[in-house]
């Protein structure tokens, strides 16, 4: 079937293709606007055709394969916009294909199976639904056909009209034929000189739609390092995400020791200088682990681990092993302007629930809620300089996969939840890593390149 389709569908194109080269070298401006308009009617009813075996294809089988669902969905659009194009040329054919959409009872029934088929979501293939698809199509077809062929009266109209005119002209005097001599070639060179314009306009048109899609793929690149892309396609194609549960997920937050006093020995230039230095190479870093960088805070980094993508037990090994990572990095930093002074941080990690959703409509951020978040502040934040603190729930997952080494520090009392006991993350065991330059990139992994001095909400 799909051999008889492509062998209709590339005869159909050189027979429009001859159509609109005829159309571009005649020189009758009077009709060019009808013949367009046919050319890309033509062209509207073969899209809308090669759309409609896609769609029978799809309520068939209950599903299209992503290059039949590429080629529907194009077909469609092209078919739409062409057939959108011969209005604008002949607005006289507005009214006759108003009275299509709202004769045909059918036609509200049709655009609904056109937009299940764009939908794509798989059901149960069914013969009757796609014999019942078929002829809506090809009764709203055999009316676009009507229309055609009202659009093929009025160019044979105009080209009796043009002939009759031109009889008229054979009875001109002499007197005028030589004025008329004389005055064609200004008429051929004005004529030629508007289809050079048409044709410039055309490619510039051209240009300026590549450098949309340039700009459009570059947009695209922007929200997805902003936002995680599977939440951020969702959010642009129905506009509202709704917030998720997570039953276990990992956070680590790290800060930079002495940054207050970092700070106030060093102008504001150096000292983003110096945290964008840092946090670049930390972004650098983190792409090897199967984590997301939620925020950036002043000097505070935080990244979770089994969202947005839940990666079942693998977000605390994850998580343990890049916050290694980081702390190795740390140990070769310096300050850019102060070469002599390296950088020490500390660093928590805790594993628990959470809820993640977007937040905002002008400029939305992908935020966690949940104590889990807090808890992992906590660790970080009554750690000790260049030391991993982890709580009793990070160890119990690592200890699951025997490949890291951690030290119990004891209890310690943190604010809001009292008396924990923690444990130092030292380090992984021999043999148990990867080396970084094999280790693969996963697609879960994206930073949030967001330098601000706010806060984020934690619940």
């Amino acid at each position: 079937m799909t051999e008889a389709v492509e062998w209709y569908t590339n005869a159909n194109a050189a027979l429009l293709h001859h159509l609109t080269k005829e159309i571009k070298d005649t020189d009758s401006s009077t009709l060019w606007r009808y013949l367009v308009g046919f050319k890309n009617l033509l062209r509207s009813i073969e899209c809308k055709g090669i759309a409609s075996v896609l769609g029978i294809n799809y309520f068939a089988r209950g599903y299209l394969q992503a290059k039949a669902y590429e080629r529907y969905v194009a077909h469609m659009t092209l078919g739409r916009d062409l057939l959108d194009n011969t209005l604008n040329l002949v607005p006289s054919l507005i009214p006759l294909h108003k009275d299509i959409k709202e004769d045909s009872p059918e036609y509200q029934d049709l655009e609904k199976k056109n937009q299940q088929i764009v939908d794509n979501k798989h059901q149960e293939g069914s013969v009757a639904e796609a014999i019942e698809y078929f002829d809506q199509t090809a009764t709203f077809l055999d009316k676009l056909r009507a229309v055609q062929k009202q659009l093929r009266e009025y160019i044979r109209e105009g080209a009796t009209e043009s002939l009759k005119d031109a009889r008229q002209s054979e009875a001109i005097c002499a007197g005028i034929l030589v004025l008329v001599c004389v005055v064609s070639p200004i008429i051929i060179a004005l004529v030629r000189n508007a289809v050079n314009t048409i044709q410039v306009y055309a490619r510039n048109l051209s240009e300026k739609a590549r450098e949309l899609e340039h700009e459009k793929e570059l947009s695209d690149s922007l929200l997805y390092q902003m936002l995680p892309p599977s939440v951020a396609k969702q959010l642009k194609q129905t506009q509202q995400v709704p917030a998720e549960f997570f039953a276990s997920v990992t956070v680590y937050f790290s800060d930079i020791v002495g940054f207050t006093a970092i700070a106030a020995v060093s102008t504001p230039y150096q000292v983003i200088s110096f945290l964008n230095s840092v946090y670049k190479l930390f972004d650098e870093r983190i792409e090897c682990y199967d984590v997301y960088k939620i925020e950036t805070i002043g000097d505070s980094y935080m990244v979770a681990s089994g969202i947005p993508v839940r990666n079942g037990n693998k977000h605390a090994s994850e998580i343990a092993s890049m916050a290694l990572e980081l702390l190795e990095a740390t140990s070769m930093c310096r300050l850019p302007h102060r070469p002599d002074q390296t950088l020490c941080m500390r660093s928590g990690i805790h594993t628990g629930p959470c809820v993640a959703g977007i937040v905002g409509s002008k400029m939305p951020r992908y935020c966690l809620f949940g104590d889990t978040i807090n808890t992992a502040s906590r660790m970080e934040s009554t750690g000790e300089p260049m030391k991993i603190q982890i709580s009793e729930d990070v160890k119990r997952e690592i200890d699951k996969t025997g490949l890291f080494i951690t030290t119990p520090r004891g209890v310690v009392d943190v604010k809001g939840k009292g008396e924990m006991t923690t444990h130092w993350l030292e380090g992984r065991r021999p043999g148990s890593r990867t080396p970084l330059s094999l280790a693969p990139t996963h697609p879960q992994t994206r930073s949030s390149p967001r330098y601000k001095h706010d806060k984020i909400f934690h619940y």
